[in-house]
């Protein structure tokens, strides 16, 4: 009987990766999806058709409820989507307050009752200057204490979490992988605008793997 795993998996790029190489690596993987009040459900919705497709047990669970709590974030709020690159200083406006401590623990809670013993989330270097839920510091914290949290012990698991997003992508192209599953613009419109921060360092990790995007650009 193979292991159980849980993989927090939003749609995007990292957490497809990470869902097919925990798939690959033999695992029986648990896929949980979140409508934490994100601008649209686009990823959501490519999140079940590719579970669908792989024949992965997935969850898309409503907590945007917590938006009575947490704001100020061009994620959710009624705030423009800031453009460029991550590197400048505006795309802290997506940052979503103590996402991914409340997704982990959420995550984690579902792992115990699956009696799973890893928790899988895509964090990776890119994301270390802006959100300060994905660095290496919080990853190996949020390990520590979910260890510790239930009478079972649950592993928070970062496969990328010291690679870039060139690095990911180039672990997906060499897995076989179709980006075309995939969606990661913050706007949820036909097709990707290309200019947002999430499209620009996407665009950028296709472009240093010479290797075209499949997904279709305004």
């Amino acid at each position: 009987m193979s292991e159980k795993v849980v993989v927090i998996y939003s749609g995007g790029m990292d957490s497809f990766t990470v869902l097919n190489k925990a798939v690959k690596a033999g695992y029986e993987v648990y896929a949980l999806s979140f409508n934490y009040g994100q601008r649209h459900v686009k990823e959501l919705n490519v999140a079940k058709a590719v579970c669908e497709s792989l024949n992965v047990n997935h969850k898309i669970v409503d907590i945007s409820a917590i938006n009575q709590l947490i704001g100020g974030s061009s994620l959710t709020d009624n705030i423009d989507v800031p453009e460029g690159h991550y590197e400048e200083e505006s795309m802290k406006s997506t940052v979503v307050p103590n996402r991914n401590m409340i997704l982990l623990s959420l995550a984690v809670g579902y792992a115990v009752s699956l009696k799973a013993n890893k928790v899988y989330y895509g964090a990776h270097s890119g994301d270390h200057a802006i959100y300060p839920d994905c660095r290496p510091e919080f990853v190996k914290k949020m390990d520590d204490v979910c260890r510790i949290a239930n009478y079972e012990e649950i592993e928070i698991v970062c496969p990328y979490l010291n690679d870039s997003k060139i690095e990911i992508l180039a672990d997906g192209l060499q897995m076989g992988l179709n980006y075309a599953d995939t969606w990661t613009c913050y706007n949820g419109r036909e097709k990707a605008c290309g200019k947002c921060g999430a499209c620009q360092e996407r665009l950028e990790a296709f472009a240093l793997n010479n290797a075209s995007d499949p997904l279709i650009y305004e």
